[in-house]
Formats: structure tokens, C-alpha cells, sequence
């Protein structure tokens, strides 16, 4: 390896590990606590109030910080950003880890997500804006840290409570946060050539404008992948760039299915174990080991799902694939809710983990720069946890009003129906400038 080129590599290989040690902390904060909930309850009371607003909090701070991290983005940089959101899922992760009453719990939570927040916005541009000639690698290894990061903490949250209290339990995973926070340190205080972003990709590069800058991997053709067009001094304000993407039907389709695959996740993490003890009759471990089942289906979506939409361009397959996966196992676990068959129902269902690394590979593909693909992130992200932030208070509110789980299932399965001409509309192999250009002209 040449001299020129060691600073390149060594730059990108920092940018690897600390995307992945980002992206773990998104999932593991989440999937940390349920598992521990009886536990916590023996040294200090945690009302059904609060655990009801700590499963609302996960995407009601998403939504919020999804709309703040493009103006913070702005004045502070995407590394400088990255490392602030960690640090305070960091400091969230060991103040809930020491928390002494309920409240000390739910304000632990509010920091944790309020990072998270901010690191679900920032990592696909993050991806884009580092391996914008291999992003379907790259998106491969960060939806699938984000697949393990999810069954993962369910298995062993319990065990390691047992042997070493509940407070350790939840303030372990701290490690991976603050470990996350090393590699952008380093970049910031040692940039690279050009301000610590990787090169322009070489291979099929262009400067025209919106003319293809990369490939897939082994040099297949990905979906487009767009240089930056026009000057930065002439770039529209983020306020009119929001008010564009609003008017674009692409991104609220991409919105629909962003918001469609949180929304399961968030009721699954919520009331899956409730559910299939009511329903089925089992007992609390076999229902946390079959919520580990069903999120460990994305962990192999997350290995296949950014490969097969940006080497074979198969978006809309893979949601067929997903939405009537998780169709066909609701509608088994409705009407056929017996233990023996708990597995089938719960692998199906969990075919609708799809959605998740299809939505953010897209939030990757479905813009032209890394600019602006913050706040096509920002947007789709803020507007979809808007959705997924009712929808578990509401399946709650329609469990306690018809006394069973026969119309709250119903209800998730709706969402599922209702969304799928979204899912169709953003498989389309164009990005938001695009749409921009062909309705109102130049973006």
C-alpha cells in the first residue's frame, strides 16, 4: 500500500468500525430493559403509567430529534454530531443503570433516546457520505449490527441480571456506546485529505451533474448513486429543502414504509410477550425466547436485503416478501394460537424484519448527496416514528377496550395492508431530486 493511500484506508476502516459500534447501540438500548422490567420492580415501584410512557419514548424522541439533527448537522458537522449522540447514549445507558425510582428510569430513557435519535438520522448519510461506492456492503454490515443488536439483548439481559443485578445488566451495554464514540474522535482530531471524508469513488465517476459516480460491489451496477450538483453557496436552506421533499409523493411513501416496519418493531418489543401469553397460554421465557425468534429474522434480511436491492435492484419483491410473510403469520396467530405452532407464526411475522434495512438502504439510494440524503433521512425518519409512536399506546387502549387481542391484531395487520402501495411507490429507481426536477424543474 502506497503512502497516499494509507491515510485513505485507514480513514475508511475507522469509519467501518465506528458505524458498526453506532449502530448497535440503537437496537440494544431499546431491546435492554423489557426483559428486566420484574426485576427493577423489586427494588423500587414502576407504574403501568411509565412503563407506558418509556414504550412511547423511543419514537416519540426519534420523531422529534429526527427533526433537530439536520439543523444541528449544519452547524456542527456529521462526525462532531455522531459523537454527541453517542455520548449522551452513553451517559443515558449508565444513569438508567442508576436510576433509584421511576422516574430517575425515565429520564435515563429520555437521554438514550435522544441520542438515538440523532444516530438513526445520521447513519445513512454517514454510509453515503464514506462508502458511497459500496453502500450496499456497507449497509449490509449496519442493518445487520442492528438485527444482532435486537435478539441479542432479550437472550441475555435476564442471565446476566440474575448473576449480577439488573443494574449491571442495563448499564453494560454502555461499552459499545462509548467505544462508538473512539473512532470519530480520532478522524475528527486526524482528518483525511478533503475533511475526513472518503475520496470520490473512481470507478465511473463523473462531474456532470446527476451523472452516476459508483458501482456495487465487484462491480456490478448499484441503484444511482449521484454526485453533488451545482454550487454549495447557491444550495437551498434546510426549511425550503423540507418544504420540497413534502411535496415529493416519493418521500412520503418511503415515510409510509419506514413508519410501517418501526411500527411493528415497537409493538413487538412492546406487547409480543403479552400477546402470545394471553393468547397462547405460555409462560413469560418461552414468550421472550419467541420475541428473540422473531427478531432474529432480520438479522439475515440485514445480510441479504442491501445487497439484493442495490446489485439486483429487487425492492419490490422484497416487500411483497415481508408484508405477506407478516401477513400470513398474524392471521396465523389469530386464528390458530397454539403453542406447537408459535414458531411458524413468529418466523413468518418476523419476515416483516425486511422492512427495516429496505428502508434505510433507500434512504441511501433515493438521493443524490449526502446533504441531502440528511434530510431525507431526517424527514422519513422523523415522520414514520410519528406513526410508530401511536401505535403501541393504541394497541394498548384496543386491548383495554375489548378485553382480548383479537382487534389489536387486526389493527397491526391493517397497517401492513394500508401501506403496501407506499412500499410500491418508493421500489421506483429514481431519487427525490428526481421527482423534484420532472414536477417543478431544476432542484
Amino acid at each position: 500500500m502506497s503512502a497516499s493511500a494509507q491515510p485513505r484506508w485507514r480513514g475508511r476502516m475507522l469509519a467501518v468500525l465506528g458505524i458498526l459500534l453506532c449502530a448497535f447501540s440503537l437496537r440494544s438500548a431499546v431491546a435492554s430493559l423489557s426483559p428486566v422490567v420484574d426485576l427493577i420492580g423489586e427494588d423500587f415501584a414502576v407504574p403501568p403509567a411509565v412503563l407506558g410512557v418509556i414504550g412511547t419514548l423511543p419514537p416519540a424522541c426519534f420523531a422529534v430529534f429526527g427533526i433537530l439533527t439536520p439543523m444541528l448537522e449544519r452547524r456542527l458537522g456529521i462526525e462532531r454530531l455522531t459523537v454527541i449522540a453517542l455520548s449522551a447514549i452513553t451517559v443515558g445507558l449508565v444513569g438508567r443503570g442508576f436510576a433509584v425510582d421511576s422516574i430517575g428510569l425515565l429520564l435515563g430513557t429520555a437521554v438514550i433516546f435522544a441520542g438515538v435519535g440523532m444516530a438513526n438520522i445520521l447513519l445513512p448519510p454517514l454510509v453515503k457520505k464514506y462508502f458511497a461506492d459500496r453502500i450496499g456492503v456497507m449497509m449490509t454490515v449496519y442493518t445487520t449490527t442492528m438485527a444482532f443488536s435486537t435478539f441479542v439483548p432479550p437472550l441475555v439481559a435476564v442471565p446476566v441480571a440474575d448473576a449480577l443485578g439488573w443494574r449491571f445488566s442495563m448499564a453494560m451495554w454502555a461499552a459499545f456506546a462509548f467505544a462508538g464514540v473512539v473512532p470519530w474522535l480520532v478522524m475528527l482530531l486526524r482528518p483525511a485529505p478533503g475533511g475526513g471524508s472518503a475520496p470520490a469513488p473512481r470507478s465511473g465517476a463523473s462531474d456532470a451533474a446527476g451523472v452516476r459516480v459508483g458501482h456495487g460491489p465487484e462491480g456490478a451496477p448499484d441503484e444511482p448513486v449521484f454526485a453533488a450538483t451545482g454550487p454549495i453557496a447557491t444550495a437551498p436552506t434546510n426549511r425550503r429543502l423540507f418544504a420540497r421533499l413534502a411535496r415529493i409523493p416519493l418521500v412520503w411513501a418511503l415515510a409510509l414504509t419506514f413508519g410501517t416496519s418501526s411500527t411493528m418493531a415497537y409493538v413487538s418489543f412492546a406487547w409480543l410477550p403479552s400477546i402470545l401469553i394471553d393468547t397462547a397460554g405460555v409462560d413469560a421465557a418461552t414468550a421472550g425466547f419467541l420475541l428473540s425468534l422473531w427478531a432474529f429474522i432480520g438479522l439475515p434480511a440485514g445480510l441479504l436485503v442491501p445487497v439484493l436491492v442495490v446489485r439486483f435492484q429487487a425492492t419490490r419483491p422484497l416487500f411483497i416478501v415481508g408484508t405477506v410473510g407478516a401477513l400470513t403469520g398474524l392471521l396465523g396467530l389469530l386464528l390458530f394460537p397454539v403453542p406447537e405452532l408459535l414458531w411458524l407464526w413468529m418466523t413468518l411475522f418476523g419476515l416483516v424484519g425486511v422492512s427495516f434495512p429496505l428502508a434505510l438502504v433507500l434512504i441511501s439510494i433515493r438521493s443524490r448527496t449526502p446533504e441531502n440524503a440528511v434530510l431525507l433521512s431526517s424527514f422519513v425518519q422523523s415522520a414514520g416514528y410519528v406513526l410508530a409512536a401511536v401505535f403501541p399506546v393504541l394497541i394498548g387502549i384496543l386491548h383495554d377496550a375489548t378485553g382480548g387481542w383479537t382487534v389489536p391484531i387486526i389493527a397491526v395487520a391493517a397497517v401492513l395492508v394500508l401501506t403496501f402501495p407506499a412500499g410500491m411507490i418508493a421500489g421506483r429507481r429514481v431519487t427525490v431530486e428526481d421527482e423534484w426536477e420532472r414536477r417543478h424543474g431544476r432542484w
